[in-house]
């Protein structure tokens, strides 16, 4: 007779044990790259029932889906996965959307302990794309650059170096003999590089690696050229500006002086007068003729053409 009969049976013979179902895990916190195939494994570790009722679940973002449900793959996993020595899942071609947990539940109706459950934290890495980086083209001497670098891809989040003409840059430029005069800041979670006041030396091709544990991506080099200013030829500049600020409003002076704005307003206000004709009364002219003679007539063109006022 099993002592796994009855509880009665466990106080009358105390050596003999009541089974129950109970899961264990190979690895409940696998890790695989993205488009790779991972085993999650769920084992049956005690069992009296002999046919256990299985159940594969999937938790993310707070929201719960069947994945094996009725002996059956449900949703997208019909296609790419299966069921394994009798419990265990395999997923393939993994995507970035199968990160989450993954739930084996087990119903064993002929067992004291009748369900057990275990949780297996899947993990799919995703290698960074290509960070795009931002590297101005031309700076004075003694200004401040900013050098930046970032993509949103990969999984987990993606470290950042930059490097000058194929040569790394250091986050600590007091351990690098070759950069104990640049003045830079390096910060490489966020990817932006900061020069505070930048010199001829920090001229160069410029390119920032994404890293992170499922690879690495670079973006192109870009030339950053640091110039001098040239001082002399910008006070000359702004001299010859003033200059010629300084002609036009002595021209502008001597013209109201020799009254030339003057003219024009008047002339611009009498433009607009409607001209009235008037005439004074006709008169009589005497003219004298040689020989002592002489002739009376009339004048009488008199008329003038008068603005009103």
């Amino acid at each position: 007779m099993s002592c796994a009969i009855s509880y009665y049976l466990l106080f009358v013979f105390p050596g003999c044990r009541l089974l129950a179902v109970e899961l264990t895990s190979s690895n409940t916190k696998p890790v695989v790259q993205e488009f790779q195939s991972v085993e999650l494994s769920c084992i049956i570790k005690s069992t009296i029932t002999p046919d256990p009722r299985i159940e594969w679940k999937k938790i993310r973002d707070g929201e719960t889906s069947y994945v094996f449900f009725d002996n059956k793959m449900q949703g997208d996993f019909a296609t790419r996965a299966e069921i394994l020595s009798r419990t265990s899942l395999v997923i393939k071609n993994t995507t970035r959307m199968d990160t989450a947990t993954y739930r084996c539940e087990v119903a064993a109706p002929s067992d004291t302990k009748t369900i057990d459950e275990i949780n297996i934290q899947l993990t799919v890495q995703v290698k960074p794309m290509t960070p795009r980086c931002t590297v101005p083209k031309a700076v004075p001497v003694g200004k401040t650059a900013s050098l930046h670098c970032h993509e949103n891809e990969g999984y987990p989040k993606s470290t950042y170096s930059w490097y000058r003409n194929s040569e790394p840059l250091s986050p600590d430029t007091k351990s690098n003999a070759k950069f104990q005069n640049s003045s830079y800041t390096l910060n490489p979670t966020t990817g932006t590089l900061v020069f505070h006041a930048v010199h001829k030396g920090d001229t160069g091709r410029y390119s920032c690696i994404a890293t992170n544990d499922a690879g690495f991506a670079k973006c192109e080099e870009q030339e950053m050229e640091v110039y001098d200013l040239n001082i002399g030829g910008i006070i000359g500049g702004v001299l010859v500006v003033v200059a010629v600020l300084v002609l036009i409003t002595l021209g502008i002076c001597c013209a109201y002086r020799r009254g030339y704005f003057a003219n024009s307003k008047e002339s611009g206000e009498s433009s607009w007068k409607n001209p009235i004709r008037r005439c004074k009364p006709c008169t009589m002219v005497k003219v004298y003729l040689p020989k002592g003679e002489f002739w009376y007539g009339s004048s009488c063109a008199c008329c003038q053409d008068q603005t009103e006022e």
